[in-house]
């Protein structure tokens, strides 16, 4: 467990005494129970049987009511060290969603589709993307697909149903999803930034709903104080967390850091997603973010993918992370 906050001052809304943190920095896959704003968390190595690859004998899961998949951080077009082949990685995550029991009801990618935002990027994005089996796939954008034209070509390609610079809301088997847009202002330092127009309009959104909806929202850069010194949050996120503090059950999902991360506030979870494409550091460990190189045998198992199920008549979600190969072995010497 890495201690990434050790103070219990900041600007985004949070009572640092209160929260409880969690993290898998690995990848190795966490299956997240959410009732009530508290999270019980299972590892992979506690719930998968090593032998059959099936879920050990004699454990219950709760049924779901619909699920549907995360995908984070693509970046096709990468082509350095420390992935070579993003667009084989992504197709890997691709091919774990296809395998599922049950295709998942939509797909939420939370941003950087691309590396450069270049048209031949988003055309192998989409065309890797189609061979998902499921009926819609969600997109918000990341500071990777508006680098060019401020976000013009992502909105033409995946900001058609939208509103404003990109940002949107709909319904699914009575939860309520919140897609946000915190690339296109960045802040001093790298921070995301939702802005007051977005935020005008996250307020109306959420008026007419009872406290009792279960929130998802959706976004690219933390809309926690994750690593701030690393651009790893969003300048005027407690904002709008104060907007979702009166409802019961709300799950804030991003990518942007590639890496698994999960804080439990009250009645807010946050969760970060792993990236398709490649790892990063741990907060502070490193002179600065960036792609890092790893042994090739253990990339796969740094990257992955987030399966959500939604309990329908507890109103909660559950969360797994899961990496597209688990690590390999050690042996002693």
């Amino acid at each position: 467990m890495s201690k990434l906050i050790n103070h219990d001052h900041n600007n985004d809304g949070i009572d640092r005494r209160g929260f409880l943190k969690c993290m898998a920095w690995a990848g190795t896959g966490v299956l997240w129970m959410m009732a009530g704003g508290v999270m019980k968390s299972y590892g992979m190595s506690q719930l998968i049987d090593k032998t059959t690859g099936g879920l050990k004998e004699g454990l219950v899961i709760p049924k779901a009511d619909f699920s549907f998949v995360q995908v984070s951080d693509s970046h096709i077009g990468f082509n350095k060290a420390a992935n070579p082949d993003v667009t084989g990685t992504l197709q890997a995550a691709i091919t774990k969603i296809n395998a599922m029991p049950v295709a998942p009801s939509f797909v939420l990618h939370t941003g950087d589709l691309s590396h450069l935002s270049q048209p031949e990027e988003f055309d192998t994005l989409d065309q890797v993307m189609k061979s998902v089996k499921t009926e819609k796939i969600f997109y918000v954008p990341g500071e990777h697909d508006v680098l060019n034209d401020n976000g013009k070509q992502y909105l033409a390609r995946y900001g058609k149903d939208t509103i404003g610079q990109g940002w949107y809301s709909f319904d699914a088997q009575g939860v309520h999803f919140i897609g946000l847009v915190n690339v296109l202002e960045t802040a001093e330092g790298g921070l995301g930034v939702l802005g007051t127009e977005q935020l005008t309009w996250l307020e109306k959104d959420l008026k007419g709903l009872s406290a009792s909806t279960p929130i998802v929202v959706f976004a690219h850069i933390p809309l926690w104080a994750v690593y701030p010194q690393w651009g790893w949050g969003t300048r005027d996120s407690a904002q709008a967390l104060t907007l979702l503090r009166r409802f019961g059950s709300v799950s804030v999902l991003n990518g942007h850091i590639h890496q698994t991360m999960l804080k439990v506030e009250v009645n807010i979870t946050f969760h970060t997603a792993t990236s398709t494409a490649f790892p990063q550091p741990q907060p502070g460990a490193a002179p600065a973010p960036g792609p890092m190189k790893v042994p090739a045998e253990k990339l796969r198992s740094l990257l992955g993918l987030t399966d959500i199920h939604y309990i329908g008549h507890t109103h909660s979600l559950a969360i797994t992370d899961t990496p597209l190969m688990d690590p390999a072995p050690t042996t002693n010497s």
